[in-house]
């Protein structure tokens, strides 16, 4: 294996980490690490590229982000009320001064923004359209 693979596989470990902690801390990122360490496995390693897209916790989520398709209303539901949910916790716990609560709520609408502007992908749609299209094309 040369340098520049191992470099990558590390860097895509360590996103993947940093994505996992995002699921938990507020303000942290997930979807992000989790995209870059696809990049960085997909230029180092077939096995941990795959094993990425396929895992059971996020590999879906990744594939569909990646193929352009978005994310589901379920999901988009979700992380923001859980985003908000962490956001007014941060703003409850850091409620002394002014600046940090601006900025939290900044970043809060910020970030639902950037979500409800993604596609929304419904799976149910394309299993429809797909079936559809088959049975056209049996006719």
């Amino acid at each position: 294996m040369n340098f520049r693979k191992a470099i990558l596989i590390f860097a895509g470990t360590v996103c993947v980490g940093l994505g996992i902690l995002g699921m938990f801390l507020p303000l942290m990122p997930t979807t992000v690490f989790l995209l870059l360490a696809a990049y960085c496995y997909s230029k180092s390693s077939e096995k941990f590229h795959n094993w990425l897209l396929t895992n059971r916790l996020c590999g879906k989520y990744i594939a569909n982000y990646k193929s352009g398709r978005g994310i589901s209303v379920r999901q988009k539901v979700s992380t923001i009320a859980v985003l908000w949910a962490s956001i007014c916790v941060s703003i409850w716990l850091l409620a002394v001064s002014f600046w940090p609560t601006l900025l939290l709520t900044a970043v809060a609408i910020g970030v639902t923004m950037h979500l409800l502007w993604i596609k929304t992908h419904r799976p149910e749609t394309a299993e429809i359209s797909v079936s559809t299209e088959s049975i056209t094309n049996d006719v």
